[in-house]
Protein backbone atom coordinates (compact mmCIF):
# COMPACT_ATOMS: atom_id res chain seq x y z
CA UNK A 1 0.00 0.00 0.00
CA UNK A 2 0.95 3.64 -0.97
CA UNK A 3 2.75 5.34 2.49
CA UNK A 4 1.40 8.33 0.99
CA UNK A 5 -2.07 7.19 1.86
CA UNK A 6 -3.11 5.83 5.62
CA UNK A 7 -5.72 5.62 8.10
CA UNK A 8 -5.60 8.23 11.12
CA UNK A 9 -7.45 7.19 14.50
CA UNK A 10 -8.26 10.10 16.77
CA UNK A 11 -11.01 13.05 18.04
CA UNK A 12 -12.07 15.80 17.51
CA UNK A 13 -12.53 18.87 20.17
CA UNK A 14 -14.93 22.00 20.26
CA UNK A 15 -14.44 24.40 22.87
CA UNK A 16 -16.75 27.45 22.73
CA UNK A 17 -16.23 30.18 24.80
CA UNK A 18 -18.68 33.15 23.59
CA UNK A 19 -21.10 34.06 24.67
CA UNK A 20 -21.44 30.72 26.51
CA UNK A 21 -19.23 27.87 27.33
CA UNK A 22 -19.64 24.73 25.63
CA UNK A 23 -17.65 21.56 24.80
CA UNK A 24 -17.32 18.15 23.22
CA UNK A 25 -14.97 15.98 22.07
CA UNK A 26 -15.97 12.62 20.10
CA UNK A 27 -14.17 9.36 18.64
CA UNK A 28 -13.35 9.51 14.51
CA UNK A 29 -11.21 8.55 12.22
CA UNK A 30 -10.30 9.34 8.62
CA UNK A 31 -8.25 8.34 5.48
CA UNK A 32 -5.53 10.25 3.95
CA UNK A 33 -5.54 9.61 0.28
CA UNK A 34 -3.10 10.45 -2.50
CA UNK A 35 -5.39 11.62 -4.92
CA UNK A 36 -2.66 10.87 -7.72
CA UNK A 37 -3.01 6.92 -6.74
CA UNK A 38 -6.69 6.98 -5.32
CA UNK A 39 -7.79 4.48 -8.20
CA UNK A 40 -4.73 2.16 -7.63
CA UNK A 41 -5.74 2.27 -3.81
CA UNK A 42 -9.13 0.94 -4.74
CA UNK A 43 -8.46 -1.51 -6.18
CA UNK A 44 -5.72 -3.34 -4.04
CA UNK A 45 -8.15 -3.22 -1.02
CA UNK A 46 -11.37 -5.43 -0.87
CA UNK A 47 -13.27 -3.07 1.92
CA UNK A 48 -12.09 0.41 0.34
CA UNK A 49 -13.38 1.32 -3.49
CA UNK A 50 -13.33 4.88 -5.35
CA UNK A 51 -16.46 5.49 -7.02
CA UNK A 52 -18.17 2.29 -5.93
CA UNK A 53 -20.40 0.86 -3.10
CA UNK A 54 -18.59 -0.54 -0.47
CA UNK A 55 -17.91 -0.78 3.44
CA UNK A 56 -15.84 2.37 2.72
CA UNK A 57 -15.51 4.51 -0.20
CA UNK A 58 -15.01 8.00 -1.81
CA UNK A 59 -16.74 9.32 -4.24
CA UNK A 60 -15.32 12.44 -5.98
CA UNK A 61 -18.94 14.02 -6.04
CA UNK A 62 -18.97 13.73 -1.96
CA UNK A 63 -16.34 16.76 -2.63
CA UNK A 64 -15.74 19.62 -4.48
CA UNK A 65 -17.54 20.89 -6.82
CA UNK A 66 -20.29 18.03 -6.43
CA UNK A 67 -19.47 16.06 -9.78
CA UNK A 68 -17.57 13.02 -10.68
CA UNK A 69 -14.66 15.21 -11.80
CA UNK A 70 -11.33 13.52 -10.35
CA UNK A 71 -10.70 15.74 -6.61
CA UNK A 72 -7.03 16.61 -7.67
CA UNK A 73 -7.85 18.17 -11.34
CA UNK A 74 -10.24 20.52 -9.59
CA UNK A 75 -7.69 21.02 -6.36
CA UNK A 76 -4.64 21.71 -9.35
CA UNK A 77 -7.19 24.42 -11.28
CA UNK A 78 -7.85 26.01 -7.70
CA UNK A 79 -4.35 26.36 -7.34
CA UNK A 80 -3.66 27.75 -10.72
CA UNK A 81 -6.01 30.34 -9.89
CA UNK A 82 -4.31 30.82 -7.10
CA UNK A 83 -1.10 31.70 -8.95
CA UNK A 84 0.74 28.69 -8.14
CA UNK A 85 2.46 26.39 -10.40
CA UNK A 86 0.97 22.66 -10.21
CA UNK A 87 4.10 21.28 -12.05
CA UNK A 88 4.67 17.96 -10.26
CA UNK A 89 2.37 18.76 -7.23
CA UNK A 90 0.91 15.94 -5.23
CA UNK A 91 -2.35 16.27 -3.65
CA UNK A 92 -3.63 14.35 -0.39
CA UNK A 93 -7.28 14.55 1.19
CA UNK A 94 -7.84 14.01 4.73
CA UNK A 95 -11.46 13.13 5.06
CA UNK A 96 -14.03 10.45 6.90
CA UNK A 97 -14.87 8.53 3.99
CA UNK A 98 -18.53 7.26 3.25
CA UNK A 99 -19.29 4.56 5.11
CA UNK A 100 -22.44 1.79 3.76
CA UNK A 101 -23.23 4.21 1.51
CA UNK A 102 -23.34 7.55 3.84
CA UNK A 103 -20.92 10.81 3.33
CA UNK A 104 -20.79 13.69 5.74
CA UNK A 105 -17.78 15.86 6.42
CA UNK A 106 -17.57 18.69 8.36
CA UNK A 107 -13.80 19.76 7.22
CA UNK A 108 -12.19 18.12 4.70
CA UNK A 109 -8.35 18.99 4.02
CA UNK A 110 -5.92 19.07 1.38
CA UNK A 111 -2.50 19.09 1.42
CA UNK A 112 -0.79 20.34 -1.75
CA UNK A 113 3.07 19.47 -2.16
CA UNK A 114 5.20 20.56 -4.66
CA UNK A 115 8.06 17.80 -6.13
CA UNK A 116 10.62 18.40 -2.96
CA UNK A 117 7.54 17.41 -0.85
CA UNK A 118 7.39 21.24 0.53
CA UNK A 119 3.73 22.69 1.25
CA UNK A 120 2.59 24.91 -1.00
CA UNK A 121 -0.95 25.29 -0.17
CA UNK A 122 -4.04 24.22 1.90
CA UNK A 123 -7.35 23.74 0.71
CA UNK A 124 -10.08 23.64 3.82
CA UNK A 125 -13.14 22.43 2.62
CA UNK A 126 -16.05 22.97 4.76
CA UNK A 127 -20.01 21.42 4.44
CA UNK A 128 -22.61 22.55 5.98
CA UNK A 129 -25.92 20.19 7.13
CA UNK A 130 -28.10 22.17 4.41
CA UNK A 131 -26.33 20.64 1.63
CA UNK A 132 -23.57 23.88 1.03
CA UNK A 133 -20.10 23.49 0.34
CA UNK A 134 -17.24 25.98 0.46
CA UNK A 135 -13.61 25.78 -0.11
CA UNK A 136 -10.75 28.13 1.21
CA UNK A 137 -7.55 28.13 -1.14
CA UNK A 138 -4.88 29.36 1.00
CA UNK A 139 -1.32 29.44 -0.37
CA UNK A 140 1.55 28.25 2.53
CA UNK A 141 4.07 31.18 3.06
CA UNK A 142 7.36 30.49 3.29
CA UNK A 143 8.38 26.66 3.39
CA UNK A 144 7.00 23.79 5.26
CA UNK A 145 8.51 20.71 4.14
CA UNK A 146 8.20 17.99 6.42
CA UNK A 147 5.47 17.09 9.60
CA UNK A 148 7.66 18.86 11.94
CA UNK A 149 6.67 22.10 10.84
CA UNK A 150 3.82 24.17 11.80
CA UNK A 151 1.69 26.20 8.85
CA UNK A 152 -0.33 29.49 10.49
CA UNK A 153 -2.91 30.82 8.56
CA UNK A 154 -5.85 32.82 8.55
CA UNK A 155 -8.65 34.32 6.65
CA UNK A 156 -12.24 35.57 6.78
CA UNK A 157 -15.71 33.58 7.15
CA UNK A 158 -17.55 33.36 4.42
CA UNK A 159 -19.93 30.67 4.21
CA UNK A 160 -22.88 29.89 6.59
CA UNK A 161 -21.85 26.84 8.93
CA UNK A 162 -24.11 26.53 11.69
CA UNK A 163 -27.38 28.61 13.04
CA UNK A 164 -25.10 29.54 16.08
CA UNK A 165 -22.08 30.99 14.39
CA UNK A 166 -22.19 34.53 13.38
CA UNK A 167 -21.19 35.10 9.86
CA UNK A 168 -18.41 38.37 10.55
CA UNK A 169 -15.97 36.53 12.02
CA UNK A 170 -12.13 35.36 11.13
CA UNK A 171 -10.73 31.76 11.29
CA UNK A 172 -6.74 30.70 12.05
CA UNK A 173 -5.85 27.62 11.22
CA UNK A 174 -2.78 25.71 12.62
CA UNK A 175 -1.75 22.36 10.91
CA UNK A 176 1.17 20.37 9.98
CA UNK A 177 2.14 17.68 7.38
CA UNK A 178 0.58 14.34 8.08
CA UNK A 179 3.02 12.07 9.79
CA UNK A 180 3.07 9.55 12.36
CA UNK A 181 0.29 12.13 13.51
CA UNK A 182 -2.21 14.30 12.17
CA UNK A 183 -2.91 17.63 13.89
CA UNK A 184 -5.30 20.43 12.74
CA UNK A 185 -6.74 23.39 15.45
CA UNK A 186 -9.26 25.97 13.88
CA UNK A 187 -10.27 29.51 15.79
CA UNK A 188 -13.17 31.35 15.11
CA UNK A 189 -12.84 34.50 15.96
CA UNK A 190 -14.77 38.30 16.34
CA UNK A 191 -12.20 40.83 16.48
CA UNK A 192 -9.59 39.96 18.90
CA UNK A 193 -11.73 37.61 20.72
CA UNK A 194 -11.91 33.76 20.17
CA UNK A 195 -15.48 32.39 19.85
CA UNK A 196 -15.09 28.49 19.06
CA UNK A 197 -11.46 26.51 19.21
CA UNK A 198 -11.78 23.25 17.13
CA UNK A 199 -8.96 20.86 17.01
CA UNK A 200 -8.72 17.41 15.29
CA UNK A 201 -5.69 15.07 16.44
CA UNK A 202 -5.33 11.58 15.07
CA UNK A 203 -2.44 8.78 15.12
CA UNK A 204 -1.59 7.03 12.09
CA UNK A 205 -2.67 3.31 10.86
CA UNK A 206 -1.96 1.71 7.82
CA UNK A 207 -4.52 1.48 5.14
CA UNK A 208 -5.65 -2.03 4.33
CA UNK A 209 -8.64 -4.38 4.89
CA UNK A 210 -7.77 -5.25 8.34
CA UNK A 211 -7.95 -2.10 9.84
CA UNK A 212 -10.94 -0.74 7.87
CA UNK A 213 -12.91 -3.85 9.26
CA UNK A 214 -11.26 -2.97 12.98
CA UNK A 215 -12.36 0.53 12.42
CA UNK A 216 -16.44 -0.30 11.39
CA UNK A 217 -16.41 -2.45 14.20
CA UNK A 218 -14.89 0.05 17.17
CA UNK A 219 -16.61 3.08 15.23
CA UNK A 220 -19.94 1.95 13.49
CA UNK A 221 -21.18 4.42 10.54
CA UNK A 222 -19.37 7.08 11.76
CA UNK A 223 -20.71 9.57 9.24
CA UNK A 224 -24.38 9.42 10.80
CA UNK A 225 -22.90 9.28 14.02
CA UNK A 226 -20.95 12.94 13.04
CA UNK A 227 -24.31 14.12 11.87
CA UNK A 228 -26.58 12.95 14.61
CA UNK A 229 -24.03 14.82 17.01
CA UNK A 230 -24.43 18.01 15.19
CA UNK A 231 -28.14 17.69 15.52
CA UNK A 232 -28.06 16.61 19.31
CA UNK A 233 -25.51 19.76 20.05
CA UNK A 234 -27.45 22.31 17.96
CA UNK A 235 -30.73 21.07 20.43
CA UNK A 236 -28.52 21.86 23.32
CA UNK A 237 -27.65 24.84 22.29
CA UNK A 238 -30.77 25.93 21.31
CA UNK A 239 -31.93 25.01 25.01
CA UNK A 240 -29.56 27.01 26.32
CA UNK A 241 -30.66 30.02 24.87
CA UNK A 242 -27.73 30.78 22.26
CA UNK A 243 -28.94 33.54 19.68
CA UNK A 244 -29.87 31.77 16.30
CA UNK A 245 -28.13 33.31 12.99
CA UNK A 246 -31.19 34.87 11.04
CA UNK A 247 -29.11 34.71 8.12
CA UNK A 248 -29.84 32.99 5.51
CA UNK A 249 -28.07 29.15 5.11
CA UNK A 250 -25.86 28.37 2.28
CA UNK A 251 -26.65 25.33 -0.08
CA UNK A 252 -24.21 26.45 -2.75
CA UNK A 253 -21.03 25.43 -3.82
CA UNK A 254 -18.11 28.14 -3.80
CA UNK A 255 -14.48 28.76 -3.51
CA UNK A 256 -13.00 31.76 -2.04
CA UNK A 257 -8.96 31.98 -2.71
CA UNK A 258 -7.31 33.45 -0.50
CA UNK A 259 -4.50 35.78 -0.39
CA UNK A 260 -2.11 35.06 2.41
CA UNK A 261 0.01 38.40 2.34
CA UNK A 262 -3.18 40.36 2.82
Amino acid sequence: MNSRSALYVGHVDHHRLHPKRHALRHRVYWLLLDLEELPDIGDSLSLFSHNAANLMSLHDRDHGDGTARPLRLQALDHLRAAGLDVDGVSVRLLCMPRVAGYDFNPLSVYYCSNASDQLIAMIYEVNNTYGGRHSYVIPVSGHAGNSADTVRQGCDKEFYVSPFMELDLSYRFQASLPGDDVSLSVQARKNDRVVINTSLHGRRHDLNDLNIMRLAVTHPALPIKVTGAIYWHALKLWWRGFAVNQAKPSTATTVTIVDPNE
